[in-house]
């Protein structure tokens, strides 16, 4: 994983190249060969992009790749250092299923979801790859879940209700047990 900007100079940008693939075109005059790259760029705090490029160098292939992903770069929601709930991301034959994880777990993923969620900021998720697994498709399929996430708070207010009945889920069973006696309490208390 490399720490790079377009001007040359360190920055807080992650980089990761994913794949690099030589691609053929067959004309009337014979095969002409390229490399084509696919690029993951995030910041760490939840903006990510991926990009692709197509040149007849590497390295020119890369910097086109990283420069589309720059400019495609996605906020996404991140809690706690995972994803606020359960999501599955499509792209063609591929799914990707993304799962919130406790702290400790670490990111359990293949290569091409790892790299999205790392460089998207997520310390703790658990991952599994659904029907085809093309490293491309896996790349879209992930930034495709990651966009479908929703804040709890956008999650209370579409509901109506305060966020903080929305976060339950996330409070472990002893927080959970703390805030049950103690709503019991404040009942008690206004009633008699």
């Amino acid at each position: 994983m490399a720490r790079y900007s377009l001007s040359n100079g360190v920055s807080d940008f992650i980089e990761t190249v994913v794949t690099i693939r030589r691609v053929t075109k067959v004309t009337k005059g014979g095969r002409k060969f390229k490399l084509s790259a696919w690029v993951v760029v995030g910041d760490g705090k939840g903006r990510v992009g991926i990009g692709h490029g197509k040149a007849v160098e590497t390295p020119e292939a890369i910097r086109k790749a990283t420069q589309k992903a720059y400019k495609d770069l996605k906020k996404v929601v991140i809690l706690k250092g995972t994803v606020p709930h359960e999501v599955i991301g499509k792209m063609g034959a591929t799914k990707v299923l993304i799962k919130p994880a406790a702290p400790g777990t670490g990111i359990i993923a293949c290569q091409p979801v790892r790299a999205v969620l790392e460089a998207a900021g997520y310390e703790n998720a658990l991952t599994k790859s659904l029907g085809a697994n093309n490293a491309v498709n896996l790349l879209k399929a992930t930034l495709n879940a990651l966009t479908q996430l929703k804040s709890p708070e956008e999650v209370a207010k579409a509901r109506g209700v305060p966020v903080n009945r929305v976060l339950r889920r996330y409070r472990s069973e002893r927080q959970m047990a703390e805030d049950h006696a103690g709503e019991v309490e404040h009942r008690q208390t206004q009633e008699g």
